[in-house]
């Protein structure tokens, strides 16, 4: 029993019973308890950039061959664009059989205010954006804990460091050292993912309420039984392809998917999860490549929810949109959707952005979907952090960067001394 109390994993779902029973039976006090979860979230995100900017630059360091990173980013970038199109396409399809907004009486629904929301969305520039991946400032980037303008810096730093001639190795060297240092950081900062879970857990039930689920509980199942299903048959028969057990690899990274639920964060499990992936057998300039690119680019669940969520507010206003119309919604949400990548509150924005791109829903529906987001938002985080683990398997697999050995020993339980975390 006293085994059982310091498995990270028994203690990261028993702070979720005692969140979700605090929300419910104290919920004024569980709505203050939100800074809990910030607290732990802000600690992650201190290590994420330093982890990301080591992680990447050891990998192309080591690796050495810049025509095969190169490749790396394309796979995976057109990976990204297949699986998150297919994504969409899947919602669409979903919540047009499921009709989740059919008899919805509007006037029983709560309202918020989504005015930040949408100015946000007016705000958007495209020349902007994607000059935005390049930091004016290195600094900065770091400071602000932007993973683009990180990813795009230690891309640079990565491939002059193969440039530099004997002084390379060593510089790895010292760099190898840091990685293990900040990796300690992060195994430090995991003791406290309970109290994380707890706090995430809590504030949610306790501010939004288990009553405010009742109004739109078919849009929940629907977004629910969607990314499901699109876990457990398309991912599953993508890491079938390339014969890696779904089930396998869902019950090695399960203390990452238990952090998410109870933080509604991925950002909470991303440095953990580059760590397993590791582990199982990716090798580290294909981790590092692609899971913080993927963090902005390969968001599953949340291209399953933005489609779901434009059909349904069509439906609760009556609108039946031709395959024309919903073919084009599927087109703005694949530009749109990356757009907002990284940005607060994106979902909204994305959402708030697409309706006004296509003039043919009123935007002040999205207000319908304020107080049930925060329930979605579980789902979301947890299907694009599988997405982006089997995204990396499967560059990893197609690269022949994949160690078969070390995923026996992961998926047994199996690891060496200084990979244990403690």
């Amino acid at each position: 029993m006293p085994q059982l109390f310091r498995n990270l994993t028994f203690q990261v779902l028993l702070a979720i019973g005692l969140g979700i029973l605090t929300g419910i039976f104290f919920p004024e006090t569980a709505a203050q308890l939100r800074p809990i979860s910030e607290l732990f979230i802000n600690l992650i995100k201190m290590v994420i950039a330093p982890i990301i900017f080591l992680t990447i630059v050891l990998g192309i360091g080591n690796m050495g061959n810049l025509k095969k990173v190169g490749r790396v980013g394309g796979k995976a970038l057109l990976y990204f664009e297949v699986v998150t199109t297919f994504a969409l396409i899947i919602g669409v399809v979903a919540a047009n059989f499921l009709q989740p907004g059919a008899s919805i009486n509007l006037a029983a629904l709560a309202k918020g205010d989504i005015s930040t929301y949408t100015k946000q969305a007016a705000e958007i520039n495209w020349v902007e954006y994607f000059m935005h991946i390049i930091p004016s400032s290195v600094v900065d980037a770091f400071a602000k804990g932007d993973i683009l303008q990180v990813l795009f810096f230690s891309v640079l730093f990565g491939v002059a460091l193969t440039k530099v001639g004997e002084a390379g190795p060593a510089i790895i060297a010292v760099f190898e050292k840091l990685a293990a240092i900040f990796f300690r950081i992060l195994a430090i900062i995991m003791k406290l993912a309970p109290l994380g879970a707890f706090g995430g857990m809590a504030f949610t039930i306790g501010k939004y309420g288990v009553a405010t689920l009742l109004p739109l509980g078919k849009l929940m199942l629907t977004v629910y039984v969607t990314m499901f299903l699109f876990i457990f048959v398309v991912l599953n028969l993508i890491m079938a392809y390339f014969k890696v057990s779904l089930w396998q690899y869902l019950k090695f990274i399960k203390e990452e998917l238990l952090l998410v639920l109870g933080t509604s964060s991925s950002e909470s499990a991303l440095p953990q999860l580059m760590r397993k992936l590791e582990r199982m057998g990716c090798s580290k300039p294909v981790v590092g490549l692609v899971v913080p690119t993927g963090y902005s680019f390969n968001l599953d669940g949340t291209s399953i929810y933005l489609s779901i969520a434009v059909i349904f507010l069509a439906q609760v206003f009556n609108i039946n949109l031709t395959f024309a119309q919903e073919a084009t919604i599927i087109a703005i949400l694949m530009l749109t959707s990356k757009g907002a990548a990284g940005i607060t509150g994106s979902g909204f924005i994305v959402l708030a952005s697409t309706i006004t791109a296509t003039k043919i829903i009123p935007v002040e529906g999205l207000a319908l979907l304020l107080g049930v987001d925060r329930f979605m938002s579980e789902a979301r985080a947890i299907t694009n952090i599988i997405g982006n683990g089997v995204a990396t398997i499967v560059i990893a697999k197609s690269e022949n960067e994949f160690n078969a050995a070390k995923q026996q020993l992961a998926f047994s339980g199996i690891i060496t001394e200084e990979e244990v975390l403690v």
